[in-house]
């Protein structure tokens, strides 16, 4: 294989990482947090910077209207809490706060997906990213390890407009370069292959490499592209991937519906209609159990995207 890793971390590590880099860079930046500072690392910012720290406690839609106001004198705010709690808790006041006036928010969102693990279905946000993308002239990233993540967190302060951030809690490979520039809205291609195309996104990338070096192996060869920007959306780097393969099958810890998934198809079918599988929660809340568990039940894992590509060739 390609990428390797010698070591595992937490991607919400790679945000609090980022965070703090910002806190030295960047005298605009300040952040809030309701209530979950340690989940979400920012121990170090509020160690650099005190002084552009609010702890607004549990209380998220407050946090997303003073987030909006302190944009107005040219404040960058970054805002931290749950997936869940970042998005349906808070969607009338980002709609009508943030988006519709394009306010510079980063709204940046721990936990996402079945990988939160034994907290279960109340706290696993399977929605998030059909919930934002849908929303006019936000941004959504979804990096794929800790230094995807630390590098997006960077990247996005510079970025001006409303952004969605999403990151987990579980540890997962490292396996991206750690001085890759991250460039919204390009995705990047990890792994030529000539028989099927595999768009991921977050946590399934590395899902999806292990599932490639497997079928490589058995004598299937599959291009990786790692998405990590679902809106806007490399819409290039799929077509020209597809106009060699002529199959593809995309990955996410996310429902299929309004995820990544649903953006490609709906590219293709305007641009390149092609066959498509979907690796994604098939329309369902989760439940508490491990990040290894969940990840199989819900066939989310390298053993689901090699399924979905033999699917695909047996068409």
């Amino acid at each position: 294989m390609k990428y390797t890793y010698t070591e595992k971390k937490d991607t919400r590590s790679g945000f609090g990482a980022g965070l703090a880099e910002l806190a030295d860079k960047n005298p605009n930046v300040v952040a809030l947090c309701a209530d979950l500072i340690g989940s979400l690392k920012m121990e170090k910012f509020i160690e650099k910077a005190p002084e552009r720290f609010f702890q607004v406690g549990i209380a998220e839609a407050n946090m997303m209207g003073i987030a909006a106001g302190l944009t107005i004198n040219g404040k960058i705010p970054f805002t931290g809490t749950f997936a869940n709690f970042s998005t349906s808790r808070v969607y009338d006041q980002i709609r009508q706060s943030i988006a519709y006036s394009g306010k510079n928010v980063k709204i940046c969102a721990s936990h996402a997906g079945l990988t939160l693990g034994e907290d279960g279905a109340t706290h696993q946000v399977l929605e998030d990213i059909g919930m934002m993308k849908m929303l006019p002239g936000m941004v959504v990233i979804n990096p794929c390890d800790y230094n995807q993540t630390k590098a997006a967190t960077i990247a996005i302060a510079d970025y001006e407009g409303p952004v969605y951030l999403r990151f987990g809690r579980p540890t997962v490979p490292v396996f991206m370069p750690e001085d890759m520039p991250f460039e919204i809205g390009k995705g990047i291609l990890l792994q030529e292959g000539k028989d099927v195309t595999i768009v991921a996104t977050g946590h399934l990338v590395w899902e999806s490499l292990v599932a490639a070096d497997e079928l490589e192996k058995e004598g299937i060869s599959c291009e990786v592209i790692n998405i990590h920007t679902i809106k806007p959306l490399d819409e290039e780097i799929i077509l020209k991937s597809v106009e060699k393969t002529g199959k593809i099958v995309t990955a996410e810890e996310h429902n299929y519906l309004g995820g990544l998934g649903e953006s490609v198809a709906g590219m293709l079918s305007r641009r390149r209609p092609t066959p498509q599988e979907f690796v994604a929660v098939n329309d369902t809340f989760g439940e508490s159990a491990t990040p290894a568990e969940l990840m199989k039940k819900y066939k989310i894992d390298a053993a689901a995207v090699k399924e979905a590509v033999k699917r695909i060739l047996a068409r």
